[in-house]
């Protein structure tokens, strides 16, 4: 345990740290800046910065950067040394406040989506102290923001930062009505991790995997997740090794890995930490993702991020464990031991399902591309609809409040609301829905709909966002109100009643439950190019503008920059799927047919009749001319994309013309892999690559 607690955050220039090499003074001044978001004078910062440089240095740090996440879903970072140069051809260590705090970067290759021309090569890294600096693979790295040179933000951390300023502004006036004294509110998540392992030398085989992240090829094998014996089953030794290293490496970055287990599919596993504020745990999940593909390089394997690697069996994603947190130390999704905090839990379940009922389309639009396309609704994730599932207990007390009947329980008590309800609502009351976009877990929410390659910044700023819109709505009714109990009553059970309609505690899955939403009026969004045009719908250009979150062309950069993306990442499917039809799996069925056709002439040579022989080439012969059509077909799509000047028209096309042509290249492509000896077959198949871990 020594070792372990010694290991922690031993690579995090953390508060300990910063305690130890810091003055009284100055300490006192960051952890302002830290706690309450204020600024550091250039004195101060000068201080931290040499502090900061000692201590990386004698751990054998040269160089330091200005660690962003651009609008591009990874992380990026450029290295400069220590070094200056003194008389007589003498070097010092140096890093000023300046450098600390302000940083240029060309911005010029990075995704911008029209916030400035391509010829305006600058852009500028800046500090985020609520993150600390880190050392990795022997760099001191500063977590910064990235924005461009008029202030437009180019980068993922900026809007996360700026929604969570408008969530904590709106609850703490919220808070103040029920008499706390809290002066911060901060969202929290704990992004449960999923992912795949394959080994590296199969992975070196297949270039879909190497292109794409993805088997565009692949017929089901015999054994998939049929027995449910991989699922928290006996971790294999090679996947245990590691597992241990990766915890080890995110341990020195003081990431909270807690728990990991075998995922449902085979070769599938999952990774979850403990809860952390939503920036840190932001970045935290980038490193994680990043350390998972480099630890894994290191045992000769590959970890695969895409939400759908295989057909045929469970898709990866990402649950985003999403509460929120006052600076005195509560939950406010944790309903609370006394009637007073029941009815402030009650107020904030109700603004979150307000929120979600009304930007539902934001939340799907932040789990929409086109990995994610091939996973949500495929038997192991939610449905594209999204709703919440509160429990049955949670729903009956619901329920009781849009009655105005009492609710039964043993321990119940009167809330100050005038409304009998437990007090105390126990955590986990009731089984989890697996089918459920959006479920109620205890003293949290999990949106399960999120990618497993997918930064969560963007989810997080969607969630901070809505939320915060409510809550001001919110204060803005309670601070006019003659009577605060009255009118507290009237809100939540108004509220409530507007906008049950999102709540669904059953089958996400079943046919039936598409009917129902859309009875309900809930949307729809099968797909990324469905979803992505609901971002710059006015009403949420609005939204994002009164919370000074996203202006409105941050906004219109992001939804141009999510439908290239788009339709870049099918255009490179789409090209690797025809080169490795033409080149690598047509001929190989052609030479199988060749064999085939040779035997069937010797057997009647000698006097005999092939019938299995001439049957399976008649087979072979039919199914390679299906092939050479669907490739045909794919080429042509193929030629006709990119001629838009629209994004969306280009994203369309993919979606409506190139998606089929390559499933129908897979399908008799998948087809002749049933058909072909395996001695033949141009690569590793479903078999080799998920049980050879």
């Amino acid at each position: 345990m020594a070792r372990m607690e010694e290991l922690f955050g031993s690579n995090v220039f953390n508060d300990e740290v910063m305690q130890r090499r810091l003055p009284r003074d100055t300490y006192k001044a960051l952890h302002k800046t830290i706690a309450d978001g204020r600024p550091l004078n250039p004195q101060m910062a000068n201080i931290v910065a040499n502090a900061m440089k000692d201590w990386a240095v004698e751990k054998g740090v040269t160089h330091y950067t200005h660690w962003f996440q651009p609008m591009n879903g990874v992380t990026a970072e450029k290295h400069d040394s220590f070094i200056t140069p003194r008389e007589g051809g003498k070097i010092i260590l140096e890093f000023s406040g300046k450098e600390l705090v302000h940083g240029e970067s060309d911005a010029s290759s990075f995704p911008s989506g029209g916030l400035r021309a391509t010829f305006e090569a600058r852009g500028y890294t800046a500090w985020d102290p609520t993150s600390y600096a880190f050392i990795k693979d022997g760099v001191l790295c500063i977590p910064t923001a990235f924005c461009s040179y008029g202030g437009e933000a180019l980068d993922a951390k900026t809007p996360l930062l700026r929604s969570m300023e408008a969530l904590n502004k709106q609850a703490v006036r919220v808070l103040k009505l029920f008499g706390r004294d809290a002066t911060r509110v901060t969202p929290t998540v704990g992004p449960e991790q999923e992912y795949f392992l394959i080994d590296r030398k199969l992975f070196d085989q297949r270039k879909d995997l190497i292109f794409t992240g993805r088997t565009l090829f692949g017929n089901k094998p015999p054994k998939g997740q049929e027995l449910d014996d991989h699922y928290s089953g006996a971790i294999k030794p090679r996947v245990k090794a590691f597992m241990t290293e990766l915890d080890e490496e995110l341990w020195k970055l003081g990431v909270l890995a807690k728990t990991e287990h075998n995922e449902v599919a085979p070769a599938q596993h999952e990774l979850a930490p403990i809860y952390a504020i939503t920036t840190v745990a932001t970045d935290h999940n980038q490193l994680t993702m990043e350390l998972m593909k480099k630890v894994a390089l290191r045992h000769g394997l590959v970890c695969l991020l895409h939400e759908k690697p295989f057909a045929g069996v469970n898709g990866s994603g990402k649950h985003n464990n999403w509460s929120m947190s006052t600076n005195t130390g509560y939950n406010l999704l944790e309903p609370g031991d006394d009637p007073a905090s029941s009815a402030q839990f009650l107020l904030f379940l109700t603004a979150v399902i307000k929120a979600v009922d009304d930007h539902a389309d934001l939340l799907r639009v932040t789990t929409a591309t086109a990995g994610n396309d091939h996973r949500l609704g495929a038997g192991e994730a939610p449905p594209a609809i999204i709703s919440m599932f509160l429990g049955d207990e949670l729903t009956a007390i619901v329920d009781s409040l849009l009655a105005d009947q009492e609710y039964h329980s043993a321990q119940k008590q009167d809330l100050e609301i005038g409304v009998s309800v437990l007090p105390k609502f126990p955590k986990d009351n009731t089984d989890r829905n697996r089918t459920s976009p959006f479920a109620f877990t205890g003293n949290k929410f999990e949106f399960r709909s999120l990618g497993a390659s997918a930064s969560i910044s963007d989810t997080n700023v969607v969630l901070n966002t809505i939320v915060a819109d409510v809550l001001m709505q919110f204060a803005d009714t309670l601070e006019k109100a003659d009577s605060f109990k009255t009118t507290l009553h009237s809100l939540i059970v108004e509220t409530l009643r507007k906008h049950y309609r999102i709540i669904f505690n059953g089958n996400g899955y079943s046919p039936e439950w598409v009917e129902e939403a859309a009875r309900r009026g809930l949307p729809n969004l099968p797909n990324t190019v469905s979803a992505l045009p609901r971002l710059v719908d006015q009403k949420n250009i609005d939204l994002f503008a009164r919370h000074n979150v996203f202006t409105e062309k941050e906004l219109r950069s992001r939804y141009e920059i999510n439908l290239e993306y788009y339709a870049k990442v099918v255009n490179i499917e789409a090209e690797t799927c025809l080169m490795m039809a033409e080149r690598q799996i047509l001929p190989a069925c052609i030479k199988y047919g060749g064999e085939l056709a040779r035997t069937v002439n010797d057997i009647r040579t000698a006097g005999l009749e092939p019938i299995a022989e001439a049957r399976l080439l008649t087979k072979i012969t039919e199914r390679n001319a299906t092939l050479y059509a669907a490739i045909h077909q794919l080429r042509k799509v193929i030629r006709a994309s990119f001629q838009s000047e629209s994004a969306l028209e280009n994203a369309l096309h993919e979606n409506n013309a190139v998606i089929p042509a390559m499933n129908a290249v897979r399908a008799a492509a998948d087809d002749l892999e049933t058909l072909v000896g395996k001695e033949y077959w141009p690569f590793p198949t479903y078999e080799d690559l998920l049980f050879n871990v």
